[in-house]
């Protein structure tokens, strides 16, 4: 899958904290998500579609991801 990502506004959220690692998130046409690292603007991004992003997050906030 190609997707242009040149006119996407990125952001981090908002418990960021300036110097630290962290992603950024931009929501593209056709509901897509776009996720990269925020140290590298220029570098690869990761390209979701609606409902792979939707498993992620509810995987996210279930703790599926937790390291225990």
């Amino acid at each position: 899958m190609s997707v242009d990502l040149s006119g996407a506004r990125w952001f981090k959220s908002s418990r960021s904290q300036a110097g630290k690692e962290c992603v950024e998130v931009a929501h593209l046409d056709g509901g897509l998500v776009g996720v990269r690292d925020s140290k590298n603007p220029t570098g690869p991004a990761l390209v979701f579609t609606p409902s792979e992003w939707d498993a992620f997050v509810a995987g996210a906030r279930d703790g599926e991801f937790d390291r225990s």
